[in-house]
């Protein structure tokens, strides 16, 4: 009876650590796919925050202007510009409607 008690014992000991282990592995597998993903959109958000940054700043793009465009860019008055929408097959020219975000 000892010796069945024991064998119970050591298989439940043996099974027990082979979920553990299971476990274990899917984790660290999930670990490493978010780590990757966010090292990912990490280098991606780096890129879009220098072209951001780099463009954004006013004196770069009148550098740009007038380095690459010359005179083919003209200003044009903000009222004039209209907005075409398309919703279930109605189609429909609208005025810009500039708004602020919060």
């Amino acid at each position: 009876m000892k010796k069945i008690g024991l064998i119970f014992v050591i298989f439940l000991l043996i099974l027990s650590t082979a979920i553990i282990k299971n476990s274990a592995k899917k984790n660290e597998d999930e670990i490493f796919t978010v780590k990757e993903n966010l090292r990912i959109l990490s280098s991606e958000f780096e890129k879009i925050k220098l072209e951001h940054d780099y463009l954004s700043s006013s004196e770069k793009l009148l550098e740009f202007q007038s380095q690459f465009f010359e005179d083919d860019l003209i200003q044009k008055n903000i009222a004039n510009i209209k907005v075409f929408n398309f919703k279930n097959k109605n189609k429909k020219i609208q005025d810009l409607k500039i708004t602020k975000e919060k």
